[in-house]
């Protein structure tokens, strides 16, 4: 009577181990590395194997393949970023290629102050672009109002006190930040809405008071401190070699 049962035991079990079809097991033993390359179905196949063994073995092969998916997953995250790092940097460089090449194109100064606050904002995606220049002379004088509304005049001493907000540190070529509170003389009417702001210090020439190229923007993120510089640093150097033209 025993033996019976076991001899239908090892029928049933034999009826579960060939539940697979011959099609399947074809396919696979013709073509082992689909199992292989396929995360989810190793992964299957893994928890099988621990499940047989049992909760009190150790498998320091399966440790070390959790390890390694581990590892795996952190390096096609790095992976992923710096593509898409590399991606924004092409499409910021590109940005400013075109800024400066539309910057080149104008024969008069009022024709290249226009551009900087329409087409040369717009191709930088910035939301208020704003030429400073330090003048002995008064901001209120009619001839300088007439210029442009792109352009600011200030005292001098105006530029490195606002980029440094009044404290004793080095003054950067390019400073990126939060909107100051107190940039009404720069904004105008946008101050209630921008939020952060690019400043590229200008060096005119020698004997000339510096000038300052502002950034703003409504998104706060847009400029930060933690952003890199260099692209902005190449855009203020061909300002600058620009209004020293204008500026003989």
């Amino acid at each position: 009577m025993g033996l019976g049962n076991d001899k239908k035991d090892e029928a049933s079990m034999g009826s579960k181990t060939a539940a697979i079809s011959d099609d399947l097991r074809d396919i696979i033993l013709s073509e082992p590395e689909v199992i292989l390359e396929d995360r989810d179905l190793m992964g299957a196949l893994i928890a099988a194997n621990e499940k047989v063994m049992g909760g009190n073995i150790v498998d320091l092969r399966g440790i070390a393949m959790d390890r390694l998916e581990a590892r795996l997953d952190r390096l096609e995250e790095t992976h992923r970023n710096v593509i898409a790092a590399a991606y924004e940097n092409l499409a910021g460089t590109n940005q400013i290629h075109r800024a400066v090449l539309r910057m080149l194109d104008p024969e008069e100064f009022d024709d290249f102050l226009s551009d900087l606050g329409s087409e040369i904002a717009e191709i930088l995606r910035v939301d208020a672009l704003q030429l400073v220049l330090e003048s002995a002379v008064s901001p209120d004088d009619p001839a300088l109002q007439r210029l442009s509304e792109v352009l600011t005049v200030a005292e001098p001493g105006f530029i490195d006190n606002y980029l440094t907000q009044g404290r004793n540190i080095p003054v950067r070529q390019v400073t990126l930040r939060q909107a100051q509170p107190d940039c009404e003389i720069i904004y105008g009417e946008a101050t209630d809405w921008i939020r952060s702001e690019a400043c590229l210090r200008l060096d005119l020439g020698q004997g000339r008071l510096p000038g300052m190229l502002v950034f703003g923007s409504e998104d706060p993120h847009q400029f930060k401190p933690t952003h890199g510089t260099d692209l902005l640093t190449f855009f203020a150097g061909v300002f600058e070699r620009a209004m020293r033209r204008w500026l003989s």
